[in-house]
């Protein structure tokens, strides 16, 4: 089998299920974004010499294939809310070996924590368009959830590995 079938040529795609819509439609939109995200996870997955930062993005990536599965119109709902806790827990045990920040903080420092940054702000854009998509469309409110906790996951765990690494946070404070 090709991978190229030329129905898309035209700007449209099939969505799980077998409605067609355009490439642009807010739901493509928003599993696209998915899968941009579960990329910026790979890259960093592959630098990462860290067992416990690859399980825990592993797990994520794997949530965000059955995200974008739900969002493209799978009909299973298959993501574990126990989940959002799991990742709950991994914020908060983070959380306690940080300083606390009164500030905002420029993203940046380690790689890491750099593609961390940047994988967090792809996150916080999906979560837009998941959320417009939700008020066009029913969505499974533990997938708005989900992703809101693995934006704020990805920020502890950007400011976690600068702190293990010794690489001061910059803080702004306006001009």
């Amino acid at each position: 089998m090709r991978i190229y079938t030329k129905f898309g040529d035209k700007g449209n795609t099939t969505l799980l299920g077998g409605s067609v819509v355009p490439k642009n439609h807010p739901r493509v939109e928003a599993y696209g974004s998915m899968d941009e995200l579960n990329a910026i996870l790979g890259v960093i997955i592959s630098f990462s010499t860290d067992p416990e930062l690859t399980t825990s993005l592993s797990k994520i990536q794997k949530d965000l294939f059955v995200i974008g599965a739900e969002l493209a119109g799978s009909k299973n709902r298959s993501l574990s809310p126990a989940r959002i806790g799991e990742i709950e827990s991994e914020i908060d045990s983070m959380e306690a070996d940080l300083p606390p920040i009164n500030h905002f903080i420029i993203p940046g420092g380690s790689k890491t924590a750099s593609l961390l940054h940047l994988a967090r702000t792809i996150c916080r854009r999906s979560e837009r368009q998941i959320i417009a998509l939700s008020q066009k469309e029913v969505i499974n409110p533990e997938i708005i959830i989900y992703v809101n906790r693995v934006g704020d996951f990805l920020f502890v765990q950007a400011r976690h590995v600068n702190y293990r690494k010794k690489i001061s946070e910059t803080i702004w404070k306006g001009h």
